[in-house]
């Protein structure tokens, strides 16, 4: 597309800065890919900056938008940040090496949206990740205003399930990251912040200057997550799915336990969709459990191949103790099967009776027994996976079709604009 305005964001023009934007990495790094992809669909003037580790996708994906996409390298210092981040869990990871890595990306990423603000005449700067309110942002003095969001976050794991070690360690990183938010003020003088719900608004860093602004954090792209008709047939064993990340706190060894408890007339299936640290000893675990002909391993599926298998599937099982967002429910809703979830952080966000079942994470043994009666029931119960599964789409399509969250996400844009064309410092 031209350099030419469009009506539709009354001449808008727009930088986004992340980290990363991949539809390949999972997690947070989609968001600012979709918000720069519908964008440019609309004719915004719109220009992305992110690191160069995703360029080849990027580009193979959009080849005609190449030229508004600007690529950061690795560092030294990201490279050495990456190597040492090897040695210790990830989440101790993520609040240190990962952490150190992130500023230093971001302080590259500062000077280039400098130099883009002014060359570009840019009205709005965007940082959309990384999602966690406590993180700082060096995005200020950028000569636009600034707007960083939708965060989403400040969690903690069940009280049941608190980890003796790193619940001290995280409350120790969040106290040091209120002390940075001042000497890497970004946040504190942002235009717009935008946050999922109450949870991460407590989160912010005291003294925040700009509008803090409710606005859930995830979307569907409807034309990738989408259902088709099911047959009945009470011959076929149902097939429950997890996707995500195998990792601990996705409680994937008590999914394991829940399963082998299900009890009905024809025994169900369960597929995992996924990679991580912990596969090896979960299918030791499925082999202890005796449920190697029932489990299958699939690893890591590109997106397309998820949105096919979800379709394939009659319920989607999500036992996470410690999911601030959780993309792949509306995934799944959205492509008309029923959800299982524990009742903590970002699911409940969007599940409710209506489109899907909620087990309370009060102890280890709850969640078993939890998900194992929840899947028993919808096993054994085809009428109600249908119900649950049409409520669930109706229920994306209202409320969190990634087309609908860039017209909220425009309107955020238009509110922090100058109206008589002069930019703010933010």
């Amino acid at each position: 597309m031209g350099e030419q305005e469009s009506g539709e964001g009354d001449g808008l023009r727009v930088l986004i800065v992340s980290e990363n934007a991949s539809t390949k990495f999972g997690g947070e790094a989609i968001l600012p890919w979709h918000y720069f992809r519908i964008l440019r669909s609309r004719g915004i003037e719109a220009w992305l900056v992110v690191h160069s580790r995703t360029r080849d996708e990027l580009v193979g994906l959009l080849p005609d938008e190449a030229g508004r996409m600007y690529f950061m390298p690795d560092s030294t210092f990201n490279k050495l940040a990456c190597k040492l981040s090897r040695y210790i869990p990830d989440q101790l990871s993520n609040f240190t090496f990962g952490y150190a890595s992130r500023l230093s990306t971001q302080w590259t990423a500062r000077k280039l949206v400098r130099r883009l603000v002014t060359e570009k005449r840019v009205d709005v700067v965007h940082q959309p990740i990384p999602v966690s309110p406590r993180e700082t942002s060096l995005m200020y003095n950028m000569g636009a205003p600034v707007v960083i969001g939708p965060m989403n976050g400040n969690m903690s794991f069940p009280p049941a399930f608190t980890k003796k070690v790193v619940g001290p360690l995280m409350a120790v990183g969040r106290y040091v990251s209120n002390s940075l938010h001042h000497f890497m003020p970004g946040k504190l003088r942002a235009s717009a912040l935008l946050v999922a719900n109450e949870r991460t608004r407590q989160g912010l860093p005291p003294g925040v200057q700009g509008e803090v602004i409710t606005l859930v954090e995830n979307g569907v792209d409807l034309g990738v997550w989408s259902p088709y008709d099911r047959i009945d047939d009470p011959d076929r064993p149902t097939k429950f799915i997890f996707l995500g990340r195998l990792v601990d706190w996705k409680a994937i060894d008590l999914l394991l336990e829940a399963f082998a408890r299900v009890n009905t007339d024809v025994r169900p299936r369960l597929e995992i969709l996924g990679d991580g640290t912990l596969r090896e000893t979960l299918e030791a675990q499925t082999d202890r459990l005796r449920l190697s002909d029932r489990v299958v391993f699939s690893g890591w599926q590109p997106q397309v191949e998820c949105a096919r298998r979800l379709r394939d599937a009659d319920v989607l099982v999500l036992p996470s103790l410690y999911e601030c967002g959780g993309a792949v429910v509306l995934e799944a809703m959205a492509c008309g099967i029923p959800v299982v979830s524990t009742a903590w952080g970002g699911p409940i966000d969007y599940l409710d009776e209506t489109c899907g079942i909620l087990v309370p994470p009060d102890s280890p043994d709850a969640v078993i027994s939890g998900l194992a009666e929840a899947m028993t029931r919808l096993s054994s119960d085809s009428g109600l996976r249908k119900r649950l599964g049409r409520a669930g789409r109706g229920r994306v399509e209202r409320a969190f079709d990634w087309e609908h969250k860039v017209d909220l996400i425009l309107d955020v844009y238009r509110r922090v604009a100058a109206p008589d064309g002069t930019r703010n410092s933010a």
